[in-house]
């Protein structure tokens, strides 16, 4: 008795295997040092259900892949090119999503102030930096995986400096 045919695993338009898209999600994910609770709770699912994708026990459907790849500051068509992600399911997807979060603008925004007051007088670059002090430890709060608090951290050395 032989063993039943089995589909062959999906190719890349190159021929060569195409990797699996629970794969990419798991290696990106660890890559930001987050854990599968806190990515979930970034892009709205369970973590049970996180665990389903990455497993391969289930293909996420446009939103979850449109949320998952500004997480990962990328647009979703790149998030499932070269994987077994369905065809039909890429198709529709939008061209790009939202990747920056409103804590990265903020430090954006400090970045370019700190830069700014390399010139400016002494009373109002210890002003500036008063005020900044306060905004990012309002913003400690939403600073929700380690990349996060470290540009969090770096922004207040920067401030620290400028008092």
């Amino acid at each position: 008795m032989s063993a039943p045919d089995l589909p062959a695993a999906p190719r890349t338009p190159g021929g060569s295997p195409a990797e699996r898209l629970g794969d990419r999600i798991a290696r990106l994910r660890v890559g930001l040092g987050l854990t599968q609770a806190e990515l979930a709770g970034r892009v709205a699912i369970s973590r049970v259900a996180l665990s389903n994708l990455e497993s391969g026990r289930s293909v996420p459907g446009e939103r979850t892949v449109t949320l998952l790849a500004g997480v990962f500051h990328l647009e979703p068509p790149d998030l499932v090119a070269g994987t077994a992600y369905p065809s039909s399911k890429a198709e529709r997807l939008p061209d790009v999503a939202a990747r920056h979060t409103e804590l990265e603008l903020q430090l954006a925004l400090a970045d370019r102030d700190l830069t700014w007051l390399e010139g400016a007088p002494r009373s109002v670059a210890v002003r500036v930096a008063a005020d900044w002090r306060a905004r990012l430890a309002e913003l400690s709060t939403s600073a929700s995986t380690p990349r996060e608090r470290e540009l969090l951290d770096a922004a207040r050395r920067r401030v620290a400096a400028h008092a």
